[in-house]
């Protein structure tokens, strides 16, 4: 590690500045020694232990119309479709007899009564059908603080509501200006979750239209300011389908998309040392190793997709996602022969609570 990045590290807490210089190294020796940084760091917290999350993903209707998503509302060329019970029920009992210990149930945004109850109803029959064995974690969008505690009060113990965008005009650039896309709302979510005991995610896409290291460097801010127990966080993938697809010719070549993307989960892993951290798949889409590369740069959490294979190609945030056609149990016989190959151990039957959180809350 050269003097001026050993320099730069060891300013504890990083500030903004410090960030922004670390976010835009090009020497490839600097970037090598950040990474290794991190995943030293994260061999020394939480260990080289990397959790599952089986993730199921519910349904691709949406109520919202993100001008980045494959699945906004005003995508008229997608099939829609919402898992029935057994399907659902599959998924987690494949989790649960392969000891995954956590699953993720992800949907569009929607909100409303019956979509509350449906979510409600979900949690308590997978609980019941896995003898309350799983850890579930939820991705379902804005919800009341009353729902949010109500589905806490059926199983669910962590809840992920990325941000996307912690900088407000950039937030505002990436969403319709209307009163369903608002960034208060949003962080106001997130702090309603807190209130109702959840473990907290959020994250952010990396190498928007317009977005600088600074507005990084903030989200990285915003993460440890807001005392976040565990991100999901990767590279933008843009999908044909959407309004920002005409502004691709802005975008970062997406290998230095992916760079930037590790260099923020390495810095991440400094920052926050007991947060969960996952290994998104969009690293994949751009580098088949991309998600054994986010591990090597302190990432701890992989998901493999438990989707039915039919429905999992219709949902579709970004265009060329992985893995859309291999069945899950070659998925995760492959995942273990990969991780095993890098140094981490998969920690079969357990739940990997954020260490983060059980901090935070003490």
């Amino acid at each position: 590690m050269t003097g001026a990045l050993s320099d730069l590290l060891n300013n504890k807490p990083l500030a903004k500045e410090h960030l922004v210089q670390l976010l835009g190294i090009t020497n490839q020796e600097e970037h090598e020694a950040l990474l290794h940084h991190g995943l030293n760091t994260k061999a020394a917290s939480v260990g080289r232990i990397v959790y599952l999350r089986g993730l199921i993903e519910l349904t691709n209707k949406c109520a919202k119309n993100c001008f980045y998503c494959g699945i906004r509302a005003g995508n008229d060329t997608i099939e829609r479709y919402f898992l029935s019970d057994e399907d659902v029920l599959q998924a987690a009992e494949f989790a649960y007899k392969n000891q995954f210990g956590s699953l993720v149930i992800q949907t569009g945004e929607l909100s409303g009564p019956i979509f509350a109850a449906q979510i409600e109803r979900l949690l308590k029959l997978i609980h019941r059908h896995t003898n309350n064995e799983l850890t579930i974690t939820l991705s379902c969008g804005e919800q009341s603080q009353e729902v949010y505690q109500r589905w806490k009060e059926a199983g669910a113990s962590r809840y992920l509501l990325r941000i996307e965008a912690s900088n407000r005009k950039l937030y505002e650039f990436i969403h319709p200006a209307d009163g369903n896309h608002d960034y208060d709302t949003r962080i106001k979510g997130l702090e309603d979750l807190k209130k109702c005991g959840y473990q907290v995610g959020t994250g952010v896409m990396i190498g928007l239209p317009g977005q600088t290291l600074e507005d990084l460097a903030d989200d990285l801010l915003f993460f440890f300011k807001m005392d976040i127990d565990m991100v999901g966080m990767g590279p933008y993938l843009e999908h044909a389908d959407t309004p920002m697809f005409d502004q691709r010719n802005l975008l970062l070549p997406a290998s230095e998309r992916f760079l930037l993307s590790l260099r923020m989960i390495a810095l991440l892993r400094i920052m926050m040392p007991y947060i969960n951290i996952a290994a998104s798949t969009a690293l994949e889409t751009i580098n088949p190793l991309g998600r054994q590369m986010g591990i090597l740069a302190g990432a701890n959490v992989v998901m493999p997709n438990l989707t039915p294979v039919t429905d999992r190609k219709k949902y579709l945030l970004y265009n060329n996602k992985p893995n859309l056609d291999k069945d899950a149990s070659l998925s995760t016989a492959t995942l273990n022969d990969v991780l095993s190959s890098i140094g981490e151990t998969i920690g079969y039957g357990r739940a990997g609570d954020s260490i983060h959180f059980s901090h935070r809350q003490a």
